[in-house]
């Protein structure tokens, strides 16, 4: 296959029209990865996590929802602006045992907290109105370490 340059640059109203934009109507999936670091340590736990220690967790958040008339989703700078101030201003380089309500701070309860904060976030621009939802959370702890949550179990419990 050769390499080729396009002649010009497709121009909207011209050689595409809007209502083309949006291809179709079906739930797509659109998925943004974010790290922080924090600090924190287990209560009632023997093994080496019982002392005060630092990660660098890793946040892969999952969102579906039906395109608009661009064909968009959610905007991936939008999920980015949610991470950041809903999620990453309470914990990166934080504490954990201190900025997360009275827990034992394991990825398994974080990942619910950080569920409920940009759920909640979802609803209050009124996403959930227009079908978007969060699909799948995963929060690795190390890079083979990590808790999913996914959709289904936060609905059937």
């Amino acid at each position: 296959m050769d390499f080729q340059i396009p002649k010009k640059a497709q121009q909207i109203d011209k050689d595409i029209h809007r209502h083309e934009l949006k291809y179709h109507h079906k739930r797509v999936a659109v998925t943004k990865e974010f790290t922080f670091d924090a600090a924190h340590h287990l209560h009632c736990y023997e093994g080496k996590c019982k002392s005060l220690h630092g990660h660098t967790y890793k946040l892969v958040i999952t969102i579906s929802g039906y395109v608009n008339d661009i064909g968009i989703t959610v905007d991936f700078g939008e999920i980015k602006q949610f991470f950041k101030e809903e999620i990453d201003v309470w914990l990166d380089h934080r504490y954990l045992n201190e900025v997360l309500p009275n827990m034992n701070t394991t990825a398994e309860n974080m990942i619910v907290w950080i569920w409920e904060q940009l759920d909640r976030r979802l609803r209050s621009e009124k996403y959930s109105e227009q079908g978007t939802r969060i699909e799948e959370l995963k929060l690795y702890e190390t890079p083979t370490s990590y808790a999913t949550l996914k959709r289904e179990w936060m609905e059937n419990e």
